[in-house]
């Protein structure tokens, strides 16, 4: 039987390379912040500016953001034609994307493919892997995921995240979006128990919770404070879209998300103050998974 643990924070920014206001957000909140983490998009426009941020600091955990869906494939779109459009990108929709990956045979070799391709990719630019999280969580879908935990293994990946949110926390933290939050928390519930059992099967480790799911684009300061006091027991994320100003384009995020206000939140004293009164402990995931075997 598994020992949950007092509360443990991993504190991620998503979109790591997506557009330098990304990247400033990121190593301006790992400095001077919370920010513990950050999730790297290998096929993003500025991925090379990313990486150098990122090797200036050595106590920033870097993970892949796996990118499947709304975003450029590292292969060339002519070996991976079934997940892509015509444009040489991948579908805008999830759930396109996820009936393609389901259904077609040919489609999930091309996904292993690209899977394979942005693993290493990664590892080739030699920073150590702290974990593996999805684009619009696609690591989840069971295809996916079944070919994530397989390349897993023959990479030696050490951590994936779960986007998990405690319902009832989330609801009493916010009291918004009941219904949304009540679907994630219960109709997702048993595919991500089971997909947390497989991955503690094959030696991989996770997050128990995850807050920012039901909240992307608007985890503010007072809503971060509103999640500190629901926490439960156990390794939360707080998953985040930090930028220090909007950006215009066609990989900009939606115009309603409050990415300065995020940026802001990873900056403010009281926060930290708040993690240290309640005694959570700021973590990435390469924290909770053993060191490799030498």
């Amino acid at each position: 039987m598994r020992v949950i643990t007092p509360s443990r924070l991993i504190v991620t920014a998503d979109d790591f390379g997506l557009a330098w206001p990304v990247n400033e957000a990121v190593e301006f909140a790992h400095r001077n912040g919370i920010l513990t983490s950050a999730s790297l998009m290998v096929s993003a426009p500025c991925c090379d500016d990313a990486l150098e941020r990122a090797r200036r600091l050595p106590t920033l955990a870097v993970g892949l953001h796996l990118v499947l869906v709304d975003g450029r494939p590292v292969s060339d779109p002519a070996e991976v034609p079934d997940l892509v459009g015509r444009d040489g990108r991948f579908r805008s929709s999830p759930v396109a994307a996820g009936v393609a990956m389901f259904c077609s045979r040919a489609a999930r070799r091309q996904l292993e493919r690209e899977m394979r391709a942005q693993i290493e990719r990664f590892l080739n630019t030699g920073l150590s892997l702290d974990h593996i999280d999805g684009h619009h969580h696609i690591q989840t879908h069971p295809t996916v995921f079944a070919t994530l935990v397989k390349l897993a293994r023959e990479y030696g990946v050490r951590a994936i995240r779960l986007p998990r949110e405690p319902a009832g926390a989330s609801w009493r933290a916010m009291h918004d979006r009941a219904v949304a939050r009540l679907w994630s928390g219960v109709a997702y519930r048993g595919m991500l128990r089971g997909q947390e059992r497989r991955l503690r099967r094959a030696g991989i480790v996770c997050n128990d919770w995850m807050f920012g799911q039901n909240d992307a684009g608007r985890m503010t300061a007072p809503r971060l404070k509103a999640m500190i006091g629901r926490m439960p027991p156990g390794i939360a994320e707080f998953c985040l879209h930090i930028a220090t100003q909007p950006w215009r384009g066609p990989e900009a995020w939606p115009a309603d998300y409050a990415c300065v206000a995020e940026y802001e939140a990873m900056m403010d004293p009281s926060i930290a103050a708040l993690l240290a009164e309640r005694g959570i402990d700021r973590v990435a995931f390469r924290d909770l998974a053993p060191a490799p075997a030498t």
